[in-house]
């Protein structure tokens, strides 16, 4: 009797133990095999032309250019990819940006086991799956400070939280091949939406909401 093809993942996380974990895990399954691991965006990218496993198993907030951005890379690339985000992220604007960048399933890396090895499986049968405490966070009602953070555009939040997390417009325009003038130009945006004069204060801002 022929055996069935396991389902093929790739972990990307820059912790490497935490990558070990979640190998171990699923290798207990006998349905589903880790065939590729990258540490950042830009490696995910590379190794899933060369893998092309199944599905895709993203942390957001790494160095470079993060998950989000590599998730719109990639699903620009091939609108059919299947991602999985699993961040320590739970709360707005991530999960909705996450998901508008083409992930198929949205995870807190507090959930259960099980829980990851259900969103594989059924993300590769061409479903989505998001767990029960991030659903709730979408679903509560935007205040006041929330709701800037949805006037930004999708390349904006980007460049926010790559800003807020010390990258200088020079480093953005290389890792996401844009010109410096042009993140000079999103960042005044940015601070015009967000009404903040400095990086320190986008910083600041960016820390109460726990983006960083």
């Amino acid at each position: 009797m022929v055996k069935p093809i396991p389902i093929s993942v790739m972990l990307v996380d820059d912790h490497e133990i935490v990558r070990f974990g979640f190998r171990r895990l699923i290798e207990t399954t006998k349905d589903i095999k880790v065939v590729a691991e990258a540490c950042c965006g830009e490696e995910a990218c590379i190794l899933a032309l060369e893998y092309n496993p199944d599905i895709i198993i993203m942390d957001i907030n790494m160095p470079g250019i993060g998950g989000l951005e590599a998730i719109t890379r990639l699903c620009k690339r091939d609108p059919e990819r299947k991602i999985i985000a699993l961040t320590m992220h739970e709360a707005e604007p991530f999960p909705t940006r996450v998901l508008a960048a083409g992930a198929k399933g949205y995870l807190s890396k507090r959930c259960a086991p099980r829980e990851l090895i259900m969103a594989i499986r059924r993300v590769f049968k061409g479903g989505s799956f998001i767990t029960t405490q991030i659903i709730r966070e979408m679903s509560k009602i935007p205040g006041a400070e929330e709701s800037a953070i949805e006037l930004l555009s999708a390349r904006e939040f980007q460049i926010f939280s790559m800003i807020a997390a010390g990258c200088t417009a020079i480093e953005i325009g290389e890792k996401m091949n844009l010109n410096h003038k042009t993140i000079h130009s999103h960042r005044s945006n940015v601070m015009k939406k967000l009404k903040l004069k400095t990086n320190a204060n986008l910083v600041q801002f960016a820390m109460l909401q726990g983006i960083i």
